[in-house]
């Protein structure tokens, strides 16, 4: 499912789209969230991709067109191995932690595509960047206060979750020079599918229809976040995005508050702003130096 072209660059549009994007995101972690320990992470994880596949029908075409080989279907494998480590993590923390601080130390996963780009691509990490990465890091330690408070495994993996989540970014972002985006996304799906099948077998826990449904809606909920994230990028620069992706936490706290009675910590909100603003900053000098030609 490719997005029409946009006859221009329309910044309203994209921080509208990207509004609705995070309202999906946000739908999609609240329906893992009330499956809770109903079925293994590994499986719950497999079943959302496994559902997704139904996505990937309408791209059959494009995908037999855009069959990679060699190298290239090297990466794509090993990013389903490092996605799927991602999943796993984030799902388990999904279910350990508070939502807010699920959706908040989420933010770093591009903070780790700045640093990996820069490590593996060969990509300059200018002093201005360097500092936006620091005042992030700043922000994940307001967020999580070690030294101040015990911290959870999902705490630890969700920033497992994070590193891997930008790895993933960073192997994709190779890829996009000989492959659409559709066909991106869409490998992963193709990939983590298979990779997680077997480990969800070893421990295959039969969930209740009702479980399976949310699993189900869940799938659809993650997919339309990714479709409403594409329109968003395709009206405007991430720089004018970026921004609007704050209001995803908020929302995360009014869910975690209202459906699953967690408290509000000013503290995540706090780190998760400075995290927030930090990826903003460097979005934004990015959308420069690419119109300056630099």
């Amino acid at each position: 499912m490719t997005p029409p072209p946009l006859p221009g660059q329309r910044p309203l549009a994209g921080m509208g789209w990207m509004v609705l994007s995070g309202l999906a995101f946000v739908c999609f972690i609240g329906a893992m969230k009330s499956v809770g320990d109903a079925v293994p992470v590994v499986e719950g994880a497999f079943l959302r991709f496994a559902f997704g596949l139904v996505f990937l029908v309408p791209l059959a075409g494009r995908l037999r067109a855009h069959w990679p080989k060699g190298r290239d279907l090297k990466l794509f494998l090993g990013r389903g191995v490092v996605h799927s480590v991602a999943i796993c993590a984030w799902f388990f923390a999904i279910a350990s932690i508070p939502l807010a601080e699920v959706t908040a130390i989420n933010y770093l996963a591009p903070v780790c595509v700045t640093v990996g780009a820069a490590l593996f691509l060969g990509e300059r990490l200018a002093a201005r960047r360097i500092a936006a990465v620091a005042v992030a890091l700043l922000g994940a330690l307001i967020l999580l206060r070690p030294g101040f408070r015990t911290l959870e495994p999902g705490h630890f993996a969700m920033i497992l979750a994070a590193i891997s989540l930008g790895s993933s970014y960073v192997i994709g972002k190779t890829l996009t020079a000989r492959f659409p985006p559709t066909v991106i996304v869409a490998w992963l799906s193709l990939s983590v599918t298979p990779i997680l099948l077997p480990l969800a077998a070893a421990n295959w826990v039969t969930p209740p229809w009702p479980v399976l449904a949310t699993l189900a809606l869940a799938a659809v909920f993650a997919n339309v976040g990714h479709y409403l994230m594409t329109l968003a990028f395709r009206a405007a620069p991430v720089a004018v995005t970026q921004p609007v992706t704050f209001l995803q936490l908020v929302w995360s706290v009014l869910l975690g508050v209202i459906v699953f009675g967690e408290p509000v910590d000013p503290y995540v909100l706090l780190g998760g702003g400075v995290i927030v603003s930090a990826v903003s900053f460097i979005a934004w000098r990015e959308h420069q130096v690419k119109k300056s030609g630099r």
